[in-house]
């Protein structure tokens, strides 16, 4: 694979807030979050105050992702950047549960990932005991 998965990451990570704090938290158990809206059933991400399909700030509550996904747009990047080695790269994965995520896939052949490969979810410790969601090609 390029770049070890359980490797650390460098570089600035975002501190959690009132509303990423129970997202960076569950990381810590490897879990990804998915926020999902009790009013009108959306799922997103980023996590955020507000619905973005119905605008309800009270009904904002949390569903694990079942780490199934797949590449719905990526690119190769073959420029270092703190804590990757290239070639890496950065895609955009849709979870099963329907969100789109920016993450990194990493693969023995970073040129061979495309849309619609199947994906499975793994993560990237921080220093601190958080984790980075990433993805590997996995098998249907």
């Amino acid at each position: 694979m390029s770049g070890p998965v359980s490797g650390p990451v460098s570089g600035e990570v975002p501190e959690p807030d009132e509303v990423t704090e129970p997202w960076w938290e569950a990381t810590r158990r490897r879990v990804l979050l998915v926020q999902r809206c009790g009013a009108c059933g959306h799922a997103q991400h980023p996590p955020r105050a507000l619905c973005t399909a119905c605008g309800s700030a009270r009904d904002l509550g949390w569903t694990e992702a079942s780490g199934a996904a797949e590449v719905d747009a990526c690119t190769v990047v073959e420029r270092a950047m703190p804590g990757f080695t290239p070639p890496y790269v950065v895609a955009r994965v849709r979870l099963a549960e329907g969100v789109l995520l920016l993450s990194n896939v990493v693969a023995d052949d970073p040129y061979q990932v495309g849309g619609g490969d199947p994906l499975r979810l793994d993560w990237r410790p921080l220093p601190d005991g958080r984790a980075l969601p990433v993805f590997v090609p996995s098998e249907r």
